[in-house]
């Protein structure tokens, strides 16, 4: 094992995990948390790993909820975050909430007390050249010093720091009875493919009421340090509305260049159009839909609109300050910047949402690092498993081909390569609709579960102590 430990900037959840991992796997790390030298707008304390928003890990259920998937994995890999979690659990129903005081504390202690991890409190402004080994998981609240730093490293003309984001939807809960499949004018893109698009069809009576809807639902409030500029290219569309009961209309639901073959001789009053979000096909989001409602109202507004009224959401819309670099184009599946190979990233900044999503790739970082430290060789976990679906969603191997924006998200179904859906139950009972969604879920977790433990055995992977 090299005597050059690795350095990560960040002790936040996937700073903290990934130093975990990397040191139980047997390398020397530094971990540098600039708190309480340099406070953010957002920490209370200068403990590692302190939670600023919910105390909710979400759903815990690993059979029929991705991110109860990914729990479980995390713990099949000995996750020093869930291990902290479960140890400070609050009640929650199905979902795993945590007492915050006592996790973020809990951490703090068992990282410090670790014998291979120094814990060095400053700011880190540049990167030394000298060290070798790197991971950078600094989060959203990312110093703009170090931000200027990573910009430079990156060859990027800037870090994404305004996080527009529209809802996406699940494609199997598209009502195509209502919905159809066309680009406008039949126009084929760069695969030839002239119906990129899927198209929701209001009437007049409709759309005044879905923008009446739109206006009347409660909306986010930002923080201070959230100082959010609008921009005409990523306006909220009730922004939108605001300036014009009529200018979505004309805007992201123009009805223009568009047939319904359903109904060829009614003319839409406005169109509603999704794009394909992944290679599989599997999610589609909802073009020029990003919002500041609240999450509680967006389900039930979208779902007022013709084709969308049973759609299921992989991901609600929002308009945030965020800070991640653009993934796909900067890392290697190793996660490495690929300009600058001894620098890694985890977190939140990689283009994931939510603390256990920012984990789960601190967590692969920290193996991954320690890896490359010793001279062993570390292939990522597979596709099929919410580790390896979220790393493929960072580095692009979920992207089309038409250069698609990259934008974070949480984990989900929709990122795992899809499976036919069971329709009968062991005992030959033919599943309603309900059923064989749910059977679907359990067949992917089990799928993935299963894929894990392959993926272990095959790289003879002990799991962390």
């Amino acid at each position: 094992m090299s005597q050059d430990p690795i350095h990560i900037i960040g002790g936040g959840l996937a700073g903290c995990e990934a130093a975990w991992q990397a040191a139980e796997s047997g390398a020397r790390v530094v971990l540098h948390e600039m708190r309480p030298e340099r406070r953010t707008d957002a920490h209370q304390t200068d403990r590692l790993a302190e939670l600023v928003c919910s105390n909710s890990f979400r759903s815990d259920d690993a059979d029929s909820n991705a991110v109860g998937l990914l729990h479980a994995e995390m713990r099949r890999l000995c996750s020093l975050i869930m291990a902290c979690a479960d140890d400070c659990q609050t009640p929650a129903g199905g979902a795993l909430a945590v007492d915050r005081e006592g996790f973020a504390e809990a951490v703090t202690q068992r990282i410090e007390s670790h014998p291979l991890i120094l814990v060095e409190r400053g700011e880190v402004t540049a990167i030394p050249a000298q060290w070798r080994q790197v991971i950078v998981a600094t989060g959203p609240l990312t110093s703009p010093a170090l931000a200027q730093t990573v910009l430079g490293l990156t060859g990027e003309d800037m870090l994404s720091f305004f996080d527009a984001i529209a809802p996406i939807v699940h494609a199997d809960t598209i009502d195509m009875s209502v919905a159809w499949k066309q680009s406008r004018y039949d126009k084929e893109g760069p695969g030839g493919e002239a119906a990129a698009y899927i198209n929701c069809p209001l009437n007049e009576a409709q759309y005044q009421a879905f923008i009446d809807a739109l206006l009347a639902g409660p909306k986010s409030e930002f923080k201070d340090w959230e100082n959010v500029p609008y921009f005409d290219g990523c306006l909220p569309l009730e922004v939108m509305a605001e300036r014009g009961r009529e200018t979505p209309r004309h805007g992201p639901m123009k009805p223009v260049g568009l047939t319904n073959p359903h109904r060829p001789n009614d003319k839409p009053y406005a169109v509603v159009q999704l794009r394909q979000d992944n290679a599989l096909g599997t999610l589609w989001n909802m073009v020029g839909f990003q919002t500041k409602l609240k999450h509680g109202v967006q389900t039930e507004v979208f779902r007022t609109i013709p084709g969308l009224e049973k759609a299921v959401f992989a991901r609600l819309g929002g308009l945030h300050r965020n800070t991640f670099i653009n993934s796909p184009r900067v890392l290697d599946t190793r996660l490495r910047l690929k300009a600058d190979p001894r620098l890694r990233f985890a977190g939140q900044i990689t283009g994931v949402e939510g603390y256990v999503e920012s984990a789960a790739i601190g967590l692969i970082a920290g193996r991954m690092a320690a890896a490359e430290t010793a001279g062993r060789p570390f292939q990522p976990p597979p596709a099929t498993t919410a580790l390896g679906a979220l790393i493929g969603h960072i580095t692009g191997g979920h992207l089309d081909a038409g250069g698609r924006s990259f934008q974070p998200m949480n984990i989900n179904y929709g990122l795992l390569p899809p499976m036919e859906a069971p329709r009968r139950g062991a005992d030959g009972a033919r599943y309603g609709r309900g059923e064989r969604g749910r059977a679907k879920k359990k067949a992917m977790s089990q799928r993935a579960l299963a894929d894990l433990e392959a993926w272990r055995a095959a790289s003879a992977l002990e799991p962390a102590l």
